[in-house]
Parts: structure tokens; C-alpha cells; sequence
């Protein structure tokens, strides 16, 4: 299972985010999502950890899904973007 970072835990280890994006869901979504988490589980024999993988790669476990839906969590997971995460892009002409 993973472990979420505290917002103090993030300022402690890599300084103040520049921004903080909040992953939500609707009841219905966390649920389908959840299904198909415990079916990686399931069909590894808990060998393998289902996740969510996106550009920016953060993840998020059933545990994460059960609070969030019990009203424990404010989101399914939080994203910190930091200024060395800034990148520029040139078009050519």
C-alpha cells in the first residue's frame, strides 16, 4: 500500500510546490476504478499492486479510493509541481 506525503513532509523534503492539483472523483468512478485495482490483485494472487499510471505518474491505492469515499480523504491524490517541473517548448519554423 502506498503512503501518502503530508503537505509538511512535501515542504520538508523538496521545498514549496509551485502548484497542487487535486485528483477527484465522482462515487461511481471511484467504484469502477476500485474494481479494476482488486482485479489486478485478484488475478496476481496479491503479487501485483493495481495503479493509475498518467503523464505525470502518481498512484493511487484501494485504501486511498475506501477513504476518499468514506469522507476521510479530500481527494484521491494530490499532484505538487515544483519550478524545475517547468519546461519550455520552441515551435520551429
Amino acid at each position: 500500500m502506498s503512503e501518502r506525503l503530508s503537505l509538511q513532509e512535501v515542504l520538508r523534503e523538496y521545498g514549496v510546490p509551485l502548484t497542487k492539483l487535486n485528483v477527484t472523483a465522482s462515487p461511481e468512478e471511484c467504484l469502477q476504478l476500485r474494481e479494476r485495482l482488486m482485479d489486478i490483485r485478484n488475478v496476481s494472487h496479491g503479487t501485483a499492486q493495481g495503479y493509475l499510471e498518467v503523464a505525470c505518474t502518481f498512484y493511487i491505492d484501494v485504501h486511498d479510493i475506501d477513504r476518499y469515499l468514506a469522507g476521510e480523504l479530500p481527494n484521491l491524490a494530490e499532484i505538487y509541481t515544483f519550478p524545475e517541473d517547468i519546461k519550455t517548448h520552441t515551435e520551429e519554423s
